[in-house]
């Protein structure tokens, strides 16, 4: 009935969805568009709730974040000012928690349940209550001894050993190592203490074993080698139970993929793992064959309780309950509450409460199932869920009380002096409940519902459909797009204020602004002439979350659990473990017979030829535009994915400071001359990353450039008429905003955008890629994309095929490079007749050429450039104040603070860079 009055009232005022007056077929079309986007009140799909809303908004629904979701959850909340929690872990007296802790001011916090409030912090920061040698911590919590008296903190390489007071406090650390083997760090996972208190039994991660370690003296008692990744641990009786991560060993010819040096059975096609085991050993006869079980994909979690060991199997969204008695996998626990989509909920952490209430943990959709159990053998009931705070790791029942501990809390909302927000403000929290009856399982289930979007028909196909005219995104994959070529351009690192909040029709703060008008002109141009987003947002924290939002419309649990350390890998383009089995947007594109290119995207290897630095290139760039040559310095690329591998163009390099973009501009150039597009073209254009070898101002100005030029060299093609160019950053650190430090720039460059236009709308990462999806009618890989609403609302149904004209840069592309490239340095035209051209070095004022020295100093040691460099592999602190420097000519302080800062005075310069991988 809703749906008939509407089109009515519609059809009387002759208008569609987007405001045009449009005849009778076109209304019967957008009507159906209406619909998709909940207009009559049947939403189809999730994020056409938001409107305007803004990330940190309070909304009866919730806090909205920056993953398309709301958050409010179910019972107390406690807010962690100290970054994310990694994982935790209840005392055995269930009075304290004990969370490590990532991207923080500490790596360990102790809090008191009772308060709910932190009671001690242990860390390498001079602040801290307790200092230790080492910041990292890994994948799982630290371990209490039976008695309560130790605690053990996983590190990189072993463990710190802790006494604990009768208060819950820590005191006396001590490290006690697990040595590398060869270039394999320990890496441990989690660990678990015999009945007597006398051995700790640790999963090592990083070298595929597990060890027995004497509590009292530190040495390995016994080494056993496991499966792939070993992570979770439980004891029962004398046997101990071990999930690996990446499954069992690679068999003779079967298809793998590496991960930390181990080559891993991988699928050929989407480069995620393909088994998933638990091993058992038997700690009373140590020489006794290990044994394997096979379970789900990407076993995390391994909990013990009343004869039944229970495993999540992240990647394949269940819980595998092995009973111990036969040690078989008795029954296999569903973790898919919507229909709509089978993966992307990522169970992560279970227990069981005394009454027969067994809780997981699903880190993707902010909430805990919940599902009544007796024995392993009878199958469990699932009652509903209960919603949490932002990505619950860990939980644990403590009599009738319910601890959850969430590791991006309320996200990236930590106080601080800065006149914005970043993406590193990150927080996380503790949640605690007592579990409620049934019925109010039901009803909160129903909110998480309507915090995650999931409503019935989210992913609608053509399939039975009569033809229906082409729209720009059309409402159900597989209908005709007027759009036949996607160009996806991935960028690096900047929030919206600091490039368009100079434009006083966008929501922006100018005083944030870094690369204004004045670097980015084209940007600027194109957000007039396509349309200006100024509620857009990246969802990640950095470039290993980023590409993987982009690239998988998610961020793996693998990738999120690693953020501790980042020892094992830091961007997953090389990790089989970050790959989830759905696959990635171009195998989509590849599945429904899409042709596809990538230009350097999720590249992970890289080779040029001698003489191929930055100067060379930016002539050699030079030459290919005057002379329409080949380059002189070929690049080669690769991926260890090899369906990304089949539809790489050679040439074109991934992440490299030492290029210039305006470099990959040429390699794509005479490519697309030559070739034409395919359906969908992914780009990695990364110099607006900054800390290369131009000053920062000049690598985004370099960065502005590439991208105009390829807008106007599509918009000037035949393709033009049928194409859409998406601008994006993989995240949006190394920057402040005021709205949120995750609100970030795109850019929809198509005849079939709205023109002229401010759209405030919530938009995300995750509903861009949802968009070309829908015009490329791949089907979405999890439950994040198969909820977001496509942006329906940024195309027209009459297309303006007005081209784009690149103006030239303002910003000189050679400023501050030493030595200046020998065909002579950039120098751009003055804008008016009396200014004079743009400088092509940096005049530092005398009084801060020392100030500055430091800066190159420590930029040197950044792995910005060279063989091998790393994105973001900088402390984000104080990278964001050196662009900020290089910008302000070092004689402005960043936004909050009182001064210019030397490198080793920057507050927060003392943490270790969450990004840094070796």
């Amino acid at each position: 009935m809703q749906v008939t009055r509407q089109r009515r009232i519609n059809e009387k005022n002759q208008v569609d969805f987007f405001g045009r007056r449009v005849g009778r077929r076109a209304l019967l079309v957008t009507a159906g568009v209406a619909v998709a986007l909940g207009v009559t009140g049947t939403a189809v799909a999730s994020t056409w709730q938001f409107g305007s809303q803004q990330v940190a908004q309070e909304t009866p629904n919730g806090q909205v974040i920056s993953s398309d979701q709301y958050i409010k959850p179910y019972g107390s909340r406690t807010v962690i000012n100290d970054g994310k929690i990694m994982s935790s872990t209840v005392s055995p007296d269930g009075t304290h928690l004990a969370a490590t802790v990532a991207d923080g001011d500490a790596s360990l916090v102790i809090m008191d349940l009772a308060t709910g409030q932190v009671k001690q912090k242990v860390g390498t920061n001079a602040a801290d209550d307790l200092r230790i040698k080492s910041g990292s911590v890994g994948q799982e919590g630290p371990s209490y001894s039976p008695d309560g008296s130790q605690l053990w903190l996983g590190q990189t390489d072993g463990y710190t050993k802790f006494t604990v007071g009768a208060d819950g406090t820590l005191s006396s650390p001590v490290t006690v190592p697990i040595p590398a083997d060869g270039t394999k760090h320990a890496l441990v996972g989690a660990a678990v203490f015999s009945a007597d208190g006398s051995t700790v039994y640790s999963a090592v991660n990083g070298q595929n074993r597990v060890v027995a370690i004497d509590t009292a003296t530190g040495t390995i008692k016994q080494s056993w080698a496991v499966g792939n990744a070993p992570r979770g641990i439980a004891m029962v009786g004398d046997k101990l139970y071990v999930s690996n991560e990446g499954g069992r060993p690679a068999k003779a010819g079967e298809s793998t993929i590496n991960s930390y040096g181990t080559q891993v059975p991988a699928d050929p096609d989407t480069g995620a793992t393909t088994t998933g085991t638990v091993s058992v050993i038997d700690t009373a006869d140590p020489s006794a064959a290990v044994g394997s079980i096979d379970v789900g994909l990407h076993p995390t979690a391994v909990y013990a309780k009343k004869g039944a060991v229970f495993v999540t199997n992240t990647a394949d969204n269940n819980v595998s309950v092995i009973n111990t008695a036969g040690d078989k996998v008795v029954q296999t626990i569903a973790t898919q509450p919507w229909p709509e989509a089978k993966v992307g909920y990522e169970p992560d952490a279970v227990t069981l409460t005394d009454d027969g209430h067994l809780l997981v943990t699903l880190g993707r959709a902010n909430a805990v199932a919940v599902y009544r159990y007796k024995s392993p053998q009878e199958p469990a009931s699932y009652v509903g869920l209960l919603p949490t705070d932002y990505f619950p790791s860990e939980i644990t029942a403590v009599g009738k009380n319910i601890v959850v501990s969430n590791t991006r809390g309320i996200d990236a909302r930590r106080p601080t002096a800065a006149a914005g927000h970043g993406t590193h403000d990150t927080t996380s929290s503790l949640t605690q409940f007592t579990l409620p009856d049934d019925s109010v399982i039901r009803k909160q289930t129903a909110k998480v519902f309507q915090q995650n979007g999931w409503t019935p028909g989210s992913v609608l196909t053509s399939k039975g459909r009569s033809k229906v005219p082409p729209l720009p995104v059309p409402v159900r994959l597989g209908d005709p797009s007027t759009i036949k070529h996607v160009f996806l351009l991935v960028k690096e690192n900047r929030t919206y204020d600091q490039v368009f909040g100079d434009l006083p029709q966008g929501n922006g703060d100018s005083a944030l602004t870094t690369f204004g008008e004045n670097v980015t002109p084209n940007q600027h141009v194109l957000a007039e002439q396509f349309g200006l987003y100024d509620n857009f947002y990246d969802v990640g924290t950095n470039s290993a979350e980023g590409h993987n939002w982009l690239m998988q419309s998610d961020n793996p649990e693998y990738t999120e659990s690693s953020a501790g350390e980042y020892q094992r890998s830091y961007d997953t383009e090389n990790d089989a473990l970050g790959h989830q089995k759905s696959g990635f947007i171009w195998s989509g594109a590849q599945a429904v017979g899409r042709s596809v290119k990538d230009f350097g995207e999720f590249q992970s290897l890289e080779s040029k030829p001698a003489g191929a630095n930055w100067q060379n290139l930016y002539c050699d760039s030079k030459n290919m535009a005057a002379t329409g040559a080949g380059t002189q310095y070929p690049i080669q690329t690769g991926s260890a994915i090899p369906s990304l591998n089949n539809v790489s163009v050679q040439g074109f390099p991934m992440f490299d400071l030492d290029v210039p973009d305006i470099y990959k501009y040429e390699i794509w150039k005479q490519d697309f001359e030559k070739n034409g597009p395919a359906n969908l073209n992914m780009f990695w254009f990364s110099n607006d990353h900054t800390g290369g070898p131009a000053n920062a101002a000049a690598e985004v100005a370099d960065n502005d450039l590439a991208v105009g030029r390829m807008a106007d060299k599509i918009s000037h093609s035949k393709y033009w008429k049928d194409s859409a160019i998406f601008v994006v950053e993989d995240d949006s650190q190394n920057g402040l905003d005021h709205v949120d430090g995750h609100r970030a720039p795109v850019q929809i460059i198509s005849p079939w955008a709205k023109h002229g236009t401010v759209d405030s709308h919530y938009y995300s990462q995750i509903t861009m890629m949802r968009t070309i999806e829908q015009i490329l009618g791949i089907h979405p890989m999890n439950q994040k994309d198969s909820a977001a609403t496509p942006m329906y609302g940024a195309f027209s149904l009459k297309p303006d095929n007005t081209p784009f004209t690149a103006v030239p840069n303002r910003t000189s592309l050679t400023l501050g490079v030493n030595p200046q490239p020998s065909c002579g340095s950039d120098t751009p035209a003055a804008q008016n007749a009396d200014a004079a051209p743009a400088p092509t070095s940096a005049a530092i004022p005398e009084a801060k050429q020392q100030l500055a020295a430091q800066w190159r100093t420590w930029a040197s040691h950044q792995r910005l450039t060279g063989p091998h460099a790393v994105p973001d592999y900088a402390n984000a602190e104080q990278m964001n104040r050196y662009t900020w420097y290089q910008t302000h000519n070092w004689t402005k302080p960043y936004p909050g603070d009182k001064k210019v800062y030397t490198p080793n005075d920057v507050p927060g310069a003392y943490l270790p860079s969450p990004e840094s991988d070796g």
